[in-house]
């Protein structure tokens, strides 16, 4: 019987990294989307996906400099 504890907050980190990264996809299901909702805090939902999309240009960039010098 946690309340908020340390154990929650790593649960609902993972989980939004998870959310985060299937609606990178694009493919989620209405039913998963709602229980995970339920299950994360937004402060990390929005960092999370901060952190991917800064995450996703930087490998772009990458990418394209790669491709470009070859």
């Amino acid at each position: 019987m946690s309340k908020g504890g340390f154990a929650d907050k790593k649960h609902s980190v993972g989980q939004s990294i998870k959310m985060v990264a299937w609606s990178f996809l694009g493919i989620r299901r209405n039913s998963g989307f709602q229980d995970d909702m339920a299950k994360v805090s937004p402060f990390h939902v929005i960092a999370v996906g901060i952190a991917g999309a800064f995450i996703f240009v930087v490998g772009l960039i990458v990418l394209v400099n790669w491709v470009v010098a070859k």
